[in-house]
């Protein structure tokens, strides 16, 4: 069965994906159907003295609850980037007012050009460093 230039082009993303040990790949599907998918990247950062997760891609499909699956993706991703020892997670600031409001209800907060939200990494002492 040949793919359509977009599946190919998809399929080759997450083939390279799988191979960078700073990245996770989550996906949320329902009855055997991808309904959305994150991209978190590990990045170190000298303003945190930590490591920062940066969202990389949040997608949902068109069909689908926007809300719900956006909010189990961005639960996972913080859950991942807080296992991972991350400090803070990262995201592009999204354009529309609705879907700023719906990430602002999830902890995330304006900080300059992107939506940032703070994370106890796994392991933590409630100061910011770990054990």
């Amino acid at each position: 069965m040949a793919l359509s230039g977009v599946e190919s082009a998809a399929g080759d993303l997450l083939r390279q994906l799988v191979y960078l040990p700073h990245a996770t790949v989550l996906v949320a599907e329902l009855r055997r159907e991808i309904v959305g998918a994150a991209i978190l990247a590990i990045r170190p950062s000298i303003r945190t003295g930590g490591f920062v997760g940066h969202l990389d891609l949040l997608a949902v499909g068109d069909a689908h609850d926007a809300d719900r699956v956006t909010e189990l993706l961005l639960e996972e991703v913080v859950r991942s980037a807080r296992n991972k020892g991350c400090a803070v997670v990262q995201a592009p600031q999204p354009s529309d007012l609705t879907e700023r409001a719906r990430w602002e209800r999830l902890g995330f907060h304006e900080a300059g050009p992107q939506m940032e939200r703070d994370v106890q990494p796994a392991g933590g002492t409630g100061d910011g460093r770990t054990r």
